[in-house]
């Protein structure tokens, strides 16, 4: 792809953004960036960088190419403006793709994404590999393509944004773990949704290998679109080939019939959804040519990734657990799923559209109280408020102290928000750093 010369707009100057316009001016390309924050707009500093105001008039004036950062939705002014006027549109793990020369492992899918990724490029480097694990978790991966690319693999975490505006993208291992409703603020149908995430497929061959969840209801109907060598994993039935859960094993049977055995105490990290994590990383991690022997010592030695049922600590004989990863309602029940002690929840923030219908069940049979934070607060009370008592706070520090009240010795007090964290936090690893700090003042009271 010839970039010298070619005028090409940035939209966003965060981490992602700033790595594109680098990339970019690296090459010859003439770039304008905007960014809808004044301060953002005013700090992007790369010589020969020029700035515009976020109006698509000015911007989009001489562009030849659009490249929004991750978060950047289709409504978009500037993106509708550039779809009207048949500009291009890129996004940054597209362009960089067309620049990758090392084989890569996509992971994509509502939640797990970034446990999922993060074990695969450890059970690689476990074994020997050279990996690079970035992309939505960590370094952007336009930033490692301007490198040397001196790895064996490239291990990319994909959301749905970013596959919105790709095209050619090539996993050689594509990984889906789930489609739950997510991200309705952004793609306003689940279908819309599920399209974007189905997008990392298009340009699979029957060279490379496709890795699904068994029990994900949309499964078997992507199946039959498929040209792809597949593998699925399950924790509730056999798939075959594959991997699936059964009794105190997981058992690995390959496309030529040969089996191998994990034992399920390899697996340190809590809940069934975590399961099903290292059934797809020991899938992914077996097709880029690791050893059983080596897959297995590296699945016991991780101990996973902050925030994302992070356990922070006790406070007179109440533990706190911090899930602030947990942004939709799936990742919320599913966090809920794993607790047998009654459980104390914190949800709330900013809402994506979510439907909190489904946790009526789940709430029933986990949780002792409810307590709601943020400026989501009410909109979620108003659906699920009630269902256990239920208490409503304006700021997430006043919601912990309200839960940490509210425990008794042995249970549970959970940060799993359900909500973007835009409310109060850049995002949610500051929320869960101010939960962590939170608690352990809690302890010297």
């Amino acid at each position: 792809m010839e970039l010298q010369g070619k005028n090409i707009v940035v939209i966003g100057l965060a981490k992602t953004g700033l790595a594109t316009v680098e990339f970019l001016l690296a090459r010859g390309a003439r770039v304008t960036a905007t960014d809808m924050n004044p301060e953002a707009l005013a700090a992007a500093a790369p010589p020969g960088l020029k700035t515009a105001p976020y109006d698509p008039e000015t911007v989009l004036r001489d562009a030849e190419l659009v490249v929004p950062s991750p978060g950047v939705p289709p409504v978009d002014p500037i993106l509708t403006a550039a779809v009207a006027k048949d500009i291009p549109i890129m996004s940054e793990l597209e362009l960089a793709g067309r620049f990758l020369r090392i084989p890569m492992v996509a992971v994509t899918g509502t939640n797990g994404k970034t446990t999922t990724t993060s074990l695969i490029g450890h059970i690689l480097a476990r074994c020997g590999r050279k990996v690079f694990v970035g992309g939505n978790i960590g370094a952007p991966l336009i930033g490692y393509v301007g490198g040397p690319q001196s790895d064996d693999w490239a291990v990319i975490e994909v959301s749905s944004f970013q596959l919105q505006w790709s095209e050619l993208l090539h996993p050689a291992v594509a990984v889906l773990l789930n489609v739950t409703v997510d991200h309705l603020d952004y793609h306003h149908t689940f279908i819309a949704y599920r399209v974007a995430k189905e997008r990392l497929f298009t340009n699979q061959t029957a060279a490379d290998t496709t890795i699904l969840n068994g029990d994900d209801p949309g499964t078997k109907a992507l199946l039959r679109r498929l040209g792809t060598r597949i593998l699925r994993f399950s924790s509730t039935s056999p798939v075959i080939p594959g991997m699936y859960a059964e009794n105190d094993t997981l058992l690995h049977v390959s496309p030529e019939g040969e089996k191998e055995t994990y034992p399920r105490s390899l697996v340190k990290l809590p809940g069934n959804h975590n399961l099903e994590n290292v059934m797809a990383a020991v899938l992914a991690a077996r097709c880029c040519g690791c050893d059983p022997e080596g897959v297995a010592a590296a699945v016991a030695s991780f101990a996973g990734i902050p925030h994302r049922l992070e356990y922070v600590g006790e406070r007179r004989g109440v533990s706190f657990y911090d899930d602030s990863k947990g942004t939709n309602v799936d990742a919320v029940f599913r966090a809920l799923a794993t607790f047998t002690a009654p459980v104390v929840l914190l949800m709330g923030g900013r809402d994506k559209a979510g439907d909190f219908r489904p946790l009526i069940s789940v709430l029933k049979e986990k949780a002792k109280r409810l307590v709601l934070f943020g400026e989501a607060r009410e909109t979620i009370g108003a659906v699920i408020g009630g269902i256990v008592p239920t208490e409503s706070c304006p700021t997430l520090r006043e919601g912990i102290a309200t839960a940490a009240a509210a425990a008794a010795p042995g249970d549970v007090v959970l940060l799993s928000p359900g909500c973007a964290s835009f409310d109060e936090f850049r995002d949610y690893k500051a929320r869960g750093r101010f939960f962590q700090e939170q608690v352990k003042a809690l302890a010297h009271d």
